[in-house]
């Protein structure tokens, strides 16, 4: 015994000095070390190399702080894998869908992360869960489906982060994301017609539209153009009548300093107006039923060829020998001035 005791001694302190040696642990950038004795907390280390005092005194857990942690609820690795029980939802008007979304969330506090909840991971899905139902339970299938993607990840995360604040669980959600949301796969089929026919109600509102805006601009440009029409014919009638009312009146102020004169000259204008745009009139010379002929044209045409001998005076026939022609337009004419004056006198009557 005594050979061997001096070995004993130096064998116990060899094991005190690795025993005392084993408290030693390193603590990363992005970690930190909680010191634990005899199970209850004792301080929290930053980053280096720490020393504590041995097992079974002392422990030491490492939690990274930096680490981003991700729960999947629906789904397990792939959309394939489908978790039923997590994924179906009733939405507000009564229609059940497929949701699957994760969740990713870092550490605040590694002391209320490793003593305050027992399963964390599990406590944020069931936080996840519940907050999504909420906001599902309250949403429409379309609404869901389509249009509040964002806004539904949005007021989850917000959701989320209360539950876990309210748990004091020092974790902090970093983001939430929708991976699908369709319908069961039961009636997946009804629901893909209901979505062509709302396809198809979306291109015929755009058709009209676009039908519309062709189709307008052109009608308000046509309205613009009669409208513009319609001011110009009036502003020509106004004239019109205008210049009408101002040429009666100055025709009744002379009317009324020369009542024979004016009354004359207003016949043969009338005359001359109406007679211009016929070739042939019949007279009733003496009212007894006998009709005097008055070729019109061609008393134009004589008047117009002495206006042409007047003008070219060598080619004209000698006063002294009038052609036969002329002798008959004279009398004619004479003829015409005798009618005209009994029309007057009949009219005067």
């Amino acid at each position: 015994f005594r050979q061997f005791g001096g070995g004993i001694g130096a064998l116990l302190g060899l094991v005190a000095v690795i025993w005392l040696a084993s408290g030693f642990y390193i603590v990363d950038a992005n970690q930190r070390g909680v010191v634990l004795r005899f199970g209850s907390y004792v301080e929290t280390t930053e980053p280096g190399l720490r020393w504590r005092l041995p097992y079974p005194i002392e422990t030491s857990d490492v939690v990274d702080l930096t680490g981003v942690r991700t729960v999947e609820v629906g789904y397990r690795g792939s959309e394939r894998n489908k978790v039923l029980r997590e994924a179906l939802m009733l939405t507000d008007d009564e229609n059940i869908i497929n949701i699957q979304f994760a969740v990713q969330y870092v550490l605040m506090s590694p002391e209320k992360y490793l003593f305050n909840n027992r399963y964390p991971d599990e406590s944020v899905m069931h936080a996840a869960e519940s907050a999504m139902r909420e906001i599902v339970g309250k949403s429409k299938m379309d609404f869901v489906l389509y249009e509040g993607r964002e806004q539904m990840a949005a007021s989850a995360h917000e959701t989320i982060q209360k539950i876990l604040d309210r748990y004091d669980t020092g974790i902090q959600i970093s983001r939430v994301t929708m991976q699908n949301a369709q319908p069961p796969e039961q009636v997946q089929a009804a629901f893909d017609d209901a979505v062509k026919a709302g396809q198809d109600r979306e291109r015929l509102r755009n058709e009209g539209e676009a039908y519309a805006n062709d189709v307008i601009p052109r009608a308000r440009g046509t309205a613009s153009r009669l409208i513009e029409e319609a001011n110009a014919y009036q502003s020509r009638v106004i004239a019109n009548a205008e210049g009408d009312a101002s040429r009666f009146t100055q025709i009744l102020t002379e009317y009324r300093r020369a009542p024979e004169v004016t009354r004359e000259r207003l016949y043969l204008e009338t005359m001359q107006q109406v007679m211009s745009k016929t070739s042939k009139v019949m007279v009733d010379a003496k009212g007894n039923g006998n009709l005097l002929f008055m070729p019109l044209d061609k008393l134009m045409q004589a008047a117009g060829n002495q206006g042409a001998h007047e003008a070219n005076p060598a080619s004209a026939p000698s006063a002294a020998a009038p052609a036969p022609s002329a002798r008959a337009d004279s009398s004619m004419e004479s003829r015409s001035r005798d009618l005209m004056a009994r029309d007057r006198e009949r009219g005067e009557r």
